[in-house]
């Protein structure tokens, strides 16, 4: 299996409950596809660079390692573009 990393960016308007759905739903998007989920690091409350989508100047940073088969990302990346939570993403394949 391929190692990743995955970091995305939630709306920063929502609640922690919504947070805790949000990572839950694209942990098991993984786990469903046959991919381990090795890390899973919460970072918060960030200011962003530039404004994103008009309205959005700080954004809730989530960063996710595991490890899987190609499929496993083009799934996490088609739910990541339909989900109207997700202001930006990333996906990068760890050297090895």
């Amino acid at each position: 299996m391929t190692k990743y990393e995955t970091m995305f960016v939630l709306r920063p308007d929502a609640d922690e409950e919504t947070y805790d759905a949000l990572i839950e739903r694209f942990q098991g998007i993984i786990t469903d596809q046959g991919g381990e989920v090795t890390n899973v690091n919460r970072m918060g409350k960030r200011k962003l660079a530039y404004v994103v989508k008009k309205k959005y100047r700080e954004g809730y940073y989530v960063l996710i390692n595991y490890s899987g088969e190609p499929d496993v990302t083009a799934e996490l990346e088609r739910n990541f573009w339909i989900s109207d939570d997700v202001i930006r993403y990333l996906i990068v394949k760890e050297e090895e």
